[in-house]
């Protein structure tokens, strides 16, 4: 494989990858590189935190206010440590494509929630399932404890429907607006009435609740329960061309090409394998293309897993790596609302550029940010009112820069700058970078991974 081509890949199944692995690579062929990906990939590390301080822990505990507020205090703890442990596993994973496939699924099946135990299975139930069957996927994702409280499916009752899980799993999870009726939402939810789950989180259907009367969905009739309505979804070619559309963007490009679409929706139903739908498109000719090369903004996760890539370091304080995805706009486990982050051009603002463009010099600088609770992210500010809402944090970090010297040593600065960004560079910061040429290679690398065509991918 071309070199370019190796980096595109890693690029965009994992946060990039150092020359020296490239060179390793690039004597393969295409497919010996896919395949290795993907056996790489084949098990699944679960992604865990100790959740022992809950070791004797009764339902009937939670009817002690005392005891329910210390234990929410630790859950949230626990679930800041379980964002840290999880940035740290994308930095350093053992399964690269599932890890990558992963944060993809969980800005699809997008859920949250306040129990540290619901939230981290739900985490790794995405992980697990994330290269299998789209169908035993969602199935499995319907019954999570997690999901059945953040869309109030345990409040689906046959006495009362609540639709809210049935409209977000066509409208967001599987169809896409457009491909079904206000009449199939209310026959799916009464499919899903009943859906419960027990204290430690394990599915259940409470009976009594379950509507089991005749349903009409999407032209076919009959006693259904959830797991029904899931199978009759997917029996539908848009679900499958859905979900190509979404992988789309996120793997390949934001502007969607119509033939490739067809191309892999083909390839995607009636089978649902996710595992062979991604090896389709890493194999294909045109996922190489220029125009899909250096054409996507990096997601402020995929910027700061990426700056780790390039210069492996590490964050004294847990709490400042949950500050700079605040101000960057992604927290991971604390998405915005059901559809996620939207992406593309919405992850740029004039607040979250400044950002972007300082991070590497306050990551491998141990410099000072000046912030506010708005996301402000500035080196001075002359607004008086303002200041003084202000707030300073120095970053400290452990930078381990002879990891970077050894990963880059062979490389004039010219090759550094290829091997670093991909998107095409103007001449404007060709011309800024021939100021920096006197630089050594560390602190040329700092201005390489401060220009803005750094935040493409």
């Amino acid at each position: 494989m071309k070199s370019k081509h190796i980096l595109h890949l890693y690029n965009r199944i994992g946060f990039g990858i150092t020359p020296k692995n490239i060179e390793a690579l690039k004597l393969k062929s295409k497919v010996s590189v896919i395949n290795t990906l993907f056996e790489t990939s084949k098990e699944t590390t679960p992604l865990l935190v100790d959740t022992s301080f809950l070791n004797g822990f009764k339902k009937n505990d939670l009817k002690s206010k005392k005891k329910r507020k210390a234990l929410m205090k630790i859950s949230r703890k626990k679930i800041k440590e379980l964002n840290v442990t999880w940035i740290e596993r994308l930095a350093n994973p053992k399964e690269l494509l599932r890890e990558k496939m992963t944060l993809f699924w969980a800005n699809h099946f997008v859920c949250k929630d306040n129990n540290i135990v619901y939230l981290q299975h739900y985490n790794n139930t995405l992980r697990e399932n994330s290269l299998g069957n789209f169908e035993s996927f969602v199935k499995t994702i319907s019954k999570e404890a997690a999901m059945l409280k953040y869309l109030n499916n345990k409040q689906n009752l046959k006495a009362s429907p609540n639709e809210n899980f049935a409209r977000e799993l066509m409208e967001l999870f599987t169809l896409g607006q457009g491909n079904y009726t206000e009449r199939d939402i209310k026959e799916s939810a009464r499919a899903f009435t009943g859906y419960t789950h027990s204290f430690s989180g394990d599915f259940k259907i409470r009976r009594k609740h379950h509507d089991t009367g005749k349903k009409t969905f999407l032209n076919e009739t009959g006693n259904f329960n959830g797991d029904h309505i899931i199978t009759i979804i997917l029996k539908q070619r848009k679900c499958a061309e859905f979900i190509c559309n979404k992988i789309y963007k996120y793997f390949v490009n934001d502007i969607i090409n119509s033939k490739h679409i067809e191309e892999m929706t083909s390839v995607f139903y009636p089978s649902y394998n996710i595992e062979e739908l991604m090896r389709h498109i890493f194999m294909s000719e045109w996922f190489y293309d220029d125009v899909n090369i250096g054409t996507k903004i990096k997601s402020p996760i995929e910027l700061l897993v990426g700056l780790q890539t390039v210069v492996p370091h590490s964050l004294l304080k847990d709490k400042q790596l949950i500050l700079l995805q605040k101000l960057l706009g992604q927290t991971l486990l604390n998405p915005p609302n059901v559809a996620g982050w939207q992406g593309g051009k919405t992850w740029i603002d004039s607040n979250t550029i400044v950002t972007r463009l300082r991070l590497p010099s306050v990551l491998l600088n141990n410099a000072q940010i000046v912030y506010s609770e708005k996301g402000d992210f500035k080196d001075t500010n002359t607004n008086l009112k303002e200041k003084k809402l202000q707030k300073k944090a120095f970053i400290k970090t452990n930078v381990r820069w002879s990891t970077f010297e050894y990963n880059y040593k062979s490389l004039t600065l010219d090759e550094l700058t290829s091997a670093i960004i991909v998107s095409p560079i103007n001449n404007g910061t060709k011309g800024l970078l021939k100021n920096y040429t006197h630089l050594s290679k560390k602190d040329f690398c700092v201005q390489l991974v401060s220009l803005p065509e750094y935040q493409l991918c």
